[in-house]
């Protein structure tokens, strides 16, 4: 491994795109540790700390997450990545349900420019909803759910230092997008999977310091082993996959053969990714924001008890059954058996035994169903973990092995690090998972 980071650093090119990301990630830290003008710095830091010792989470604290900590401290760039996430998530449901948005993606390459401009669009338009929903809660004092009484505006009464506030954090998020294509055009890997697994690492510290003072160093070591055996086991399930092979036959064009190959249909055990925690997260936020604005009632009182704390029993099946059914979901949009079954048959590929058409759509939906029972088990019992953690240990509620963090941590880390291998291997030189 060591040899590979060295030979990585050796190769020019390969070196300044590696420098190339490294800096952009420390202006992407830089502007999420920047306030943004008009917050009154002392008192919200004031609140995260009373808010950390309450029993109850933020509303927000898995979009602070996301943000690296940077959405409760209304900094530059507090709203993050997650408009841009929100946005590219409704534009690949809509790319289904509209013909046009349908007839772009096959196009190729000139109409998937045209849906990332609109994904661009409706990215400033969320961010713009966002910032302006969270400024209104800063100024009235209850984005930390009442925790904190403090003021954390300056000029609380001024609507001018209400929109600029806005303004800068809008800005921040297309600086954000702006900055994840120039590492996809110049750097390594994805810009924008970068971009959020910057901001989930950047909590782990100020995570595990929290179960280290709050818990005791046993605990801490118990929570850094049970971590390293659950990140070697996303590690093998997020690799492992299904290979549906697929013989293409002989056929003649012109004087020349062609045909005749073996090749195969890679289905993932983890078909949809990370898509359906952050779906069933985003719904699990709706009933405790709903109370937050009707406090006092029996009802709201009922929501807070029961889906606003990650151990309550309620909490744990509801978010599990919505894992399982957005997993479902996703997958049947993503993966189409007739579509692929079609496009088999029009090249001449089947399924060794399965006859073309109709019944190889059948088997790649069986086969598929089957998988993604197993994807959705997998995404459910991880998301679990650090409620387990929070009910069984007491953990702090950031707890930071388990669920979405881990998710992205181990996709981002290895779809980063096979991209490096890929360039070191054109040049001759021993890869990152080889070495």
């Amino acid at each position: 491994m060591l040899s590979a980071f060295v030979n990585a650093f050796r190769t020019p090119d390969l070196r300044r795109k590696i420098l190339f990301v490294l800096g952009i990630v420390v202006l992407f830290r830089l502007g999420s540790q920047t306030p943004a003008p008009g917050i009154n710095v002392p008192n919200v830091q004031t609140c995260i700390d009373l808010a950390s010792q309450g029993e109850n989470s933020s509303l927000f604290s898995l979009i602070n997450v996301f943000s690296g900590g940077a959405l409760l401290q209304l900094t530059v760039f507090a709203l993050g990545i997650m408009p841009y996430i929100t946005a590219s998530i409704i534009l690949q449901l809509l790319v289904v349900v509209i013909p046009r948005l349908e007839a772009l993606k096959k196009e190729g390459q000139s109409g998937q420019a045209k849906i990332t401009q609109y994904t661009r669009y409706l990215t400033l338009g969320l961010a713009i909803l966002q910032a302006t929903g969270i400024v209104a809660l800063a100024r009235s004092g209850q984005l930390f759910g009442g925790a904190c009484n403090l003021d954390l505006l300056y000029r609380p009464d001024s609507i001018l230092s209400f929109l600029l506030i806005v303004l800068i954090m809008v800005a921040g998020t297309a600086m954000i997008m702006w900055f994840g294509e120039l590492i996809t055009d110049r750097g390594v890997g994805n810009g924008m999977s970068i971009m959020i697994f910057t901001q989930v690492v950047a909590t782990f510290p100020g995570a595990m310091w929290a179960i280290r003072q709050t818990n005791g160093l046993a605990t801490f070591f118990l929570v850094l082993a049970v971590g390293l055996v659950v990140v070697a086991g996303v590690i093998f399930i997020e690799q492992a996959q299904r290979r549906i092979p697929v013989q293409y036959a002989k056929r003649m064009v012109g004087r020349r053969m062609f045909g005749g190959s073996s090749t195969y249909i890679p289905l993932k055990v983890n078909q949809a990714g990370i898509i359906p925690v952050i779906f069933a997260s985003s719904l699990m936020y709706l009933p405790a924001l709903l109370a937050q604005f009707n406090e006092g009632t029996s009802w709201a009182l009922w929501i807070t008890d029961n889906f606003v704390v990650g151990d309550s029993p309620l909490y744990m099946v509801t978010f599990f059954a919505l894992i399982v059914f957005f997993t479902y979901f996703y997958v049947s949009i993503t993966f189409n058996p007739e579509e692929v079954a079609d496009n088999m048959k029009k090249y001449g590929g089947f399924i060794p035994g399965i006859r073309a058409g109709r019944p190889t759509q059948e088997y790649l939906g069986y086969v598929l169903s089957r998988i993604t029972a197993a994807g959705a088990l997998y995404l459910g019992l991880i998301a679990l973990i650090p409620m387990f953690a929070i009910a069984l240990l007491g953990a702090s509620q950031n707890f930071p092995f388990g669920g979405t963090t881990i998710l992205i941590i181990v996709g981002v880390g290895l779809s980063t690090v096979q991209q490096i291998e890929s360039q070191l291997q054109q040049r001759n030189y021993e890869g990152f998972l080889r070495s």
